[in-house]
């Protein structure tokens, strides 16, 4: 094979590898943007909710009347059987229903059914037409299951989403303060370490309970996950729902982690944090961190969210980095970055590019996007540069 043969089979391989990458972040990306909510706050003090609809269960109501970790222990150490326990506490506002994995719903219908003994887990945000419906659900409902005097699992739904307890006793508690909710959920963060591979279900499911909380102490819970000093995995993870979730004091952490975390990786997921937060000046910090940053990954990173976000200043600060940063790679991850931008915005650039920057690598780069663009303007361009 010659040169150029050899050249194109690389390049090949380049798309291959980034459609797949990108296919990963565009599914990552459907759930996780639909999750971004106003980061509106409701009283603190216990607020009578309305439970889920529980089919297949016996349910009894009891009031709480001591400190709920107290509670949740006791009924764990007394319970013979498998049995649910939970409650709902004002979740932050916003257009959003938020079911158990495989669950399906849609505003004129509720989310469910919620089958809390599948054998799956997770939970999936459905985002809505706010025209569909009069409002949100108000409440979020956090539930535990005890078994063998432990409790093994956490389930995290909107509480209009109708739940399947598969037979089991359902304990739903009423007066429960959002504080109390958050600080007995902070146990299950602490209690796994988040890193890949690892069950950590049940830690997830809490750190996004957390994260839901229409109350300042889910703000301080989170922003204690952030911490240098906190486990990488965790800081990744709580990041995501500070953009997500906790707007503007959301974007206040993310700027300190931007600035200050010692890890280029965490980093590098909080250029993702920041371009799904709702806050107008996450931007201006993407772009901050795309020329600034001392990790050329960062940067790079930092230039790929740019694209999806497009706009002016997105689009000025990936050819800025074209023009002027000092490492190839991260020119050539900018090109990439136009290239996924909207056609009109991008492929001018793309050709500009092509045309007049003076590392070769990079035209190069320029020219093998334009070539996958598909635009009648790049081949306008190609056949431009071979009739000359």
């Amino acid at each position: 094979m010659n040169d150029w043969g050899t050249s194109i089979a690389k390049e090949d391989g380049m798309v291959s590898m980034w459609r797949s990458n990108v296919r990963h972040i565009a599914i990552l990306a459907t759930v996780m943007l639909a999750v971004a909510l106003s980061a509106q706050r409701l009283p603190a003090q216990a607020t009578e909710l309305d439970k889920p609809t529980i089919d297949n269960a016996r349910v009894e109501k009891r009031t709480l009347s001591e400190p709920l970790a107290s509670t949740l222990k006791r009924w764990a150490a007394e319970v013979t059987q498998p049995q649910w326990i939970g409650y709902s506490v004002p979740q932050v506002a916003g257009d959003h229903q938020v079911c158990c994995s495989g669950s399906s719903g849609s505003w004129n219908q509720s989310c469910g059914p919620c089958r809390l003994e599948d054998s799956g887990h997770g939970i999936t945000m459905n985002g809505h037409d706010t025209t569909a419906r009069l409002e949100a659900p108000r409440g979020i409902a956090i539930l535990f299951r005890t078994e063998h005097n432990r409790i093994g699992k956490i389930r995290v739904v909107s509480e209009d989403c109708t739940l399947d307890a598969g037979g089991l006793p359902v304990v739903w508690l009423t007066n429960v303060r959002p504080s109390e909710s958050v600080a007995v959920l902070i146990g299950y963060v602490h209690g796994e370490n988040f890193e890949e591979g690892e069950d950590t279900r049940t830690g997830h499911e809490a750190l996004t309970g957390i994260a839901l909380h229409a109350d300042d102490s889910a703000d301080r819970a989170l922003e204690s996950f952030v911490r240098p000093d906190e486990r990488e995995s965790l800081r990744s993870q709580a990041s995501f729902w500070l953009g997500a979730a906790r707007g503007k004091f959301g974007l206040v952490a993310l700027r300190r982690m931007a600035k200050s975390d010692p890890s280029s990786e965490v980093r590098s997921q909080v250029t993702f944090a920041l371009s799904i937060s709702r806050e107008p000046a996450a931007v201006d910090e993407m772009i901050r961190m795309a020329h600034d940053d001392e990790s050329a990954h960062v940067r790079g990173q930092a230039l790929f969210w740019l694209a999806q976000k497009a706009g002016k200043k997105a689009g000025e600060a990936i050819t800025g980095a074209i023009a002027n940063d000092p490492d190839t790679e991260v020119k050539k991850k900018a090109v990439f970055a136009l290239s996924q931008m909207p056609k009109d915005e991008g492929v001018p650039k793309l050709i500009e590019v092509a045309q007049t920057n003076r590392n070769p690598a990079v035209r190069k780069q320029a020219m093998f996007w334009l070539g996958q663009s598909n635009d009648p303007r790049a081949l306008a361009f190609f056949e431009k540069v071979l009739t000359q």
